[in-house]
């Protein structure tokens, strides 16, 4: 009997998404928006370089590097980075945030004088009405910052992002006008913002969609791209990513961990396997736990045992079924079958495996695995002795724990 096809063996009820034109772009806020996190410490400069590589080793196209305008420190950093791009020949291009204010963008023009390596200026100011009454701004204001700071980093030759904050509870009539505006002065690229993580994926389709119209009605589709920026707050920051490439955004953002703003950032882990298993991109994700740990490190985040992808728990099982349906999945040489019958994401895809323990909800599958994994005598004897042991603990039986109970039964 021929093995069945993984298709055949597993009914998806989502109605088929119509992947985009193109795959959707990747832009890793993790250097930037990343260490705005009030619990993060910033890594050093070696460090940074070193994200980098891992960023750019799984296919990333762009970073955000820095905010050269915050001073010393950060400007210096970010002519680091550009120097690294250029002499280890990375594939990933550089981007710096900037408030629209020309003593933001001054230093994103420096440093591309310094080191001649591209850096697109993404310049933002806030766009919602609670922003303009808090701020006290006019918005006649903020449009004519939105022409001086575009114009200025187009004249400098920087590639602009126009950025609008708080994107998703602005009007119509604002956006409409601001983004003209920017459009006209030079922008290439329009960045919409869930800042305080507020939309649903049906908001962020509609806005999009809007955007992609707009576009269309100014003349220039072919030559304004869609970045998507979204935060966590509502727990809704990978869908909502999803929502925005279906409605036309090219490139979206995500940091490390999620890490960002409050409770942070899209995470890109998350969105470079969901991208893969949507089939709308097709990346190598054997770095992935490399660049995930190495972020962990350097800003003194840990990554949450039950975190998707990255946590200690993601592919560890104790519970009986559970472990029986792997075990068999292996036993039939399928390695395929293995990865999928209990886990919605391949754990070989990330360099993982499938992990069996024992603990107080398993049986005597998850004992015999875990012996014959270890090269430990099997025998009904000590498969029994330590599934007891197991039905009295309150948490999963330790390696030294089971050993001993081996020696224990076999010196009787």
């Amino acid at each position: 009997m021929n093995a069945p096809s993984e298709a055949g063996l597993i009914h998806d009820w989502a109605p088929a998404a119509t992947a985009p034109a193109t795959p959707p772009m990747l832009d890793d806020e993790t250097l930037r928006d990343g260490l705005q996190s009030p619990s993060v410490r910033d890594p050093a400069v070696e460090t940074k370089i070193r994200i980098l590589h891992l960023m750019d080793s799984l296919g990333i196209e762009t970073a955000d590097i820095g905010l050269p305008g915050a001073g010393p420190r950060q400007r210096d950093a970010v002519a680091r980075l550009c120097r690294e791009i250029d002499v280890a020949r990375l594939h990933i291009r550089a981007n710096c945030a900037a408030r629209t204010l020309l003593v933001d963008i001054q230093p994103i023009a420096d440093v591309v004088q310094q080191t001649g390596v591209p850096i697109e200026a993404c310049v933002f100011i806030g766009s919602s009405p609670i922003r303009q009454y808090a701020e006290e701004w006019e918005f006649e204001q903020i449009l004519r910052h939105t022409r001086e700071a575009v114009t200025f980093a187009a004249g400098e030759g920087l590639e602009v992002m126009y950025v609008t904050e708080d994107t998703v509870r602005a009007s119509p009539e604002h956006l409409r006008v601001l983004f003209a505006a920017a459009i006209e002065a030079g922008a290439r690229r329009l960045c919409l913002c869930d800042t305080v993580g507020a939309a649903i994926p049906e908001g962020v389709a509609a806005l999009t969609s809007w955007v992609v119209a707009l576009l269309r009605e100014l003349g220039v589709a072919n030559d304004v791209g869609i970045d998507w920026h979204g935060h966590r707050d509502r727990g809704l920051d990978v869908a909502n990513t999803l929502a925005a490439i279906r409605a036309g955004a090219t490139r979206v953002h995500g940091t490390a961990l999620g890490v960002g703003e409050r409770v942070g950032n899209t995470p890109m882990e998350q969105l470079l396997v969901n991208l893969k298993l949507l089939g709308w991109r097709d990346d190598d994700l054997s770095t992935l736990m490399e660049y995930v740990t190495v972020v962990s490190d350097a800003v003194g985040v840990p990554i949450p045992v039950n975190a998707p992808i990255a946590g200690r728990d993601a592919f560890r099982t104790a519970t009986g079924v559970h472990a029986a349906a792997v075990i068999k999945a292996q036993r039939k040489g399928e390695q395929w079958l293995a990865d999928r019958v209990y886990s919605g994401v391949p754990a070989g895809w990330v360099g993982r495996e499938q992990e069996i323990e024992v603990g107080h909800m398993s049986g005597g599958s998850n004992v015999q695995y875990f012996l014959r994994a270890r090269g430990l005598a099997v025998t009904p004897e000590i498969v029994e002795a330590v599934l007891a042991l197991a039905k009295k603990s309150e948490r999963l039986l330790t390696e030294e724990e089971i050993v001993e109970v081996v020696r224990s039964v076999a010196n009787v």
